[in-house]
């Protein structure tokens, strides 16, 4: 769990609309417009969501993600971990055995159990994936559910319907005929 990047912010922002979506798929396109952010950075961000069976994806023209489970079972930390992999928040160099006063060999009491700056980055990482598991998709949802109006509610559901309803089988960008 080295720096958390922005694919992580993006993705829990995605998959809180995914909470409000209910049973209907929204595209990584709609998501990404939605939110004014990057298409092809959402698009990258969900297949590793999907690979976690955080999301499904649905095929055809109306398809999109939508989540795999109840946002009651996704926590922060499963997120976290599918977006940017389970990698450690510290990577010790064990800089401690290179002193240039030991020589060749570092002796024993220089080098043995953890180094102890190691330890003490340890123990952060765990508080912080012991915090990340405590919440949920769902207590987010709810918080922000609390905080925003019903109009906005309505407002969003209205847009994304729109905007799956234009997807009919069979139609495409026409694309323009090269002058004569």
């Amino acid at each position: 769990m080295a720096h958390l990047t922005v694919s992580v912010e993006y993705g829990i922002h995605c998959l809180l609309w995914l909470v409000g979506s209910g049973d209907t798929p929204l595209s990584s396109r709609d998501l990404a417009e939605l939110q004014g952010i990057s298409v092809s950075f959402v698009a990258k961000i969900f297949p590793k969501l999907e690979k976690a069976g955080i999301v499904s994806a649905c095929e055809g023209v109306r398809g999109g993600y939508r989540l795999a489970r109840p946002p009651e079972e996704i926590s922060f930390l499963q997120i976290v971990d599918a977006i940017e992999g389970k990698k450690p928040l510290f990577d010790c160099q064990e800089i401690r055995s290179r002193c240039a006063v030991f020589g060749e060999t570092a002796p024993d009491w220089a080098t043995s159990g953890v180094c102890g700056i190691h330890k003490i980055m340890l123990k952060a990482e765990n508080a912080m994936r012991e915090e990340l598991s405590t919440h949920s998709l769902a207590s987010l949802s709810a918080s922000f559910s609390r905080k925003a109006p019903e109009s906005f509610f309505i407002e969003v559901h209205e847009w994304t319907t729109e905007r799956t309803g234009s997807r009919k089988p069979g139609r495409r960008a026409k694309t323009p005929e090269p002058p004569a």
